[in-house]
């Protein structure tokens, strides 16, 4: 089961598919996000003959922008979304208990008891939290996997959370929920588990004239182009979806984040949960990340006018995020304590209401007359409940011979149980990373950092660059690893990223 991806297999795989006597494929997914590499995990694994391609790198759009959460629904019981809210806890389940416990772990997150919380308000986020006990009951995932919430001593606030405001705090609350180590290593996972499967995973690759049957495919290395025919194509570009299936009508939301070095924070160990004042169901969360980061957020604007490849924060939306953070801190942050920012485009569908905010985050599955299949809305928590609904409906109209989906119980590459993790050689930031292969990413080279001040090694860009798709330098330091989360970080290692590539 050959999982490797990298610029050999991939000009390969591009020959072939330009043979003579190459007939049509039976899946062709267009898009190489979480969504999309569900998609092609899923079919390849029920047996069925894929491409995947993506026009730019894997996870390249709104996968890479999440919060990083694998989040239970919670906030969708308070609008009534009540099936929405279980189907994430039943995702959430599967991706910590099969699939993927290597790269999700059991996060606390905490709402301080200060002076500006109402008894009232402490009462409904109490109410909520025992709400989100009965939906991990519902999912079957038990109190040893994520504990039940429970409230929290003023104390114990405090070595959560260092710099929260001690005046004044009665306390606090707890509830436990999943958290990815990474958003852009979960795409990365499941493309090349669906590269072991048999599917080709084309990244610079662009499509266009997509129909029910193909795609006109241009190499976007070389400039070459050719006809791909395929008997069912299923779209999957999120925010860009309307490009290739005109007739749909997209509303994208802009979340933005702040990334903070931990210092900021004097070693913050659990979720800050932060009520946005004036609102009854909005928070901003301060966020624990790997290699010494924290991530504030989230905003929720309108994104109207042209796709942006790369969305940038707006002034606006930082001053909300300092100024909601900073109301349950004892010394403010300012723009000074910023190590950089980022922001993605939610893929939702216009329904006509208000505010972004209240947009359903449910999923679509739109089948076009002539038979192109288009997913959209979502979140990634869904991801693989949204690529069997869209593998589905199109398997529906095609009749394709399939198996049956798998990807409840199928674990990507470098999962195993938790016991298994725990007695993995080598570091616990690497099997975090890459589970079962970090000793083979030790083996990859030197471990020496890349730069002064961060985490990230030469041996984890060469095994980005022979087994994990990386063609060039944004692709080591955007996506394999997250070093341009600080622009500062990310022109330190400019040259050994460089370097990596001339293996």
């Amino acid at each position: 089961m050959n999982t490797s991806l990298n610029a050999a297999r991939r000009s390969r795989e591009l020959a072939e598919l330009r043979g003579p006597d190459v007939g049509p494929v039976d899946v062709l997914v267009i898009g190489g996000g979480v969504t999309g590499a569900g998609v092609a995990l899923d079919a390849a694994s029920r047996g069925l003959s894929v491409v995947l391609a993506e026009k730019h790198d894997l996870a390249f759009g709104t996968s890479r922008w999440s919060s990083k959460l694998v989040h239970g629904g919670l906030r969708y019981l308070a609008s009534g979304a009540v099936g929405i809210a279980r189907e994430s806890a039943v995702e959430r389940d599967i991706l910590l208990r099969r699939t993927a416990p290597h790269l999700v772990h059991a996060l606390p997150q905490i709402v301080p008891l200060l002076p500006g919380t109402g008894f009232g308000g402490a009462a409904l986020v109490r109410a909520g939290f025992l709400a989100g006990d009965a939906l991990r009951l519902s999912a079957g995932t038990p109190s040893a996997v994520l504990p039940r919430s429970r409230r929290l001593a003023p104390a114990e606030v405090l070595r959560y959370a260092p710099t929260v405001a001690a005046a004044g705090l009665r306390g606090g609350l707890v509830f436990w929920d999943g958290q990815l180590v990474d958003d852009a290593r979960l795409v990365v996972a499941l493309a090349r588990t669906a590269a072991g499967y048999g599917a080709r995973v084309l990244t610079r690759c662009a499509a266009s004239g997509a129909s029910g049957s193909g795609a006109l495919l241009r190499d976007e290395l070389t400039g070459d182009s050719f006809r791909l025919r395929a008997r069912t194509v299923i779209n999957a570009t999120g925010v860009w979806a309307g490009g290739l299936a005109p007739g749909i009508t997209l509303r994208p939301s802009r979340g933005t984040h702040l990334v903070f070095p931990q210092s900021a924070f004097a070693g913050l160990n659990a979720g800050l949960t932060v009520p946005v004042p004036g609102e009854t169901n909005r928070f901003v969360f301060a966020l624990p990340a790997p290699d010494g980061r924290v991530y504030v957020g989230l905003t929720d604007e309108d994104a109207p006018g042209p796709i942006p490849d790369e969305p940038q924060a707006s002034e606006t939306e930082i001053d909300f995020l300092l100024r909601t953070i900073n109301s349950a801190l004892r010394t403010p942050l300012t723009r000074a304590d910023l190590l950089g920012t980022f922001a993605g485009l939610r893929p939702l569908l216009d329904d006509g209401t208000g505010r972004t905010a209240d947009v359903s985050r449910k999923h679509a599955v739109l089948t076009a007359p002539d038979g192109l299949v288009t997913v959209v809305g979502g979140k990634l928590t869904t991801y693989r409940r949204m690529a069997e609904d869209a593998l589905d409906a199109a398997l529906a109209r095609t009749r394709l011979p399939a198996g049956p989906c798998r990807t409840r119980t199928l674990p990507l590459v470098g999962a195993a149980p938790r016991a298994a993790l725990a007695e993995v050689p080598g570091p616990l930031r690497l099997v975090r990373r890459y589970g079962t292969e970090a000793p083979a990413v030790l083996a990859a080279g030197e471990s020496t950092p890349v730069a002064p001040g961060v985490a990230t090694t030469m041996a984890e860009l060469r095994f980005a660059v022979a087994h994990e798709g990386a063609l060039d330098v944004a692709d080591l330091l955007d996506r394999r690893t997250r070093l341009g989360l600080s622009p500062s970080d990310r022109a330190s290692a400019q040259d050994a990223a460089a370097a990596a590539l001339r293996q």
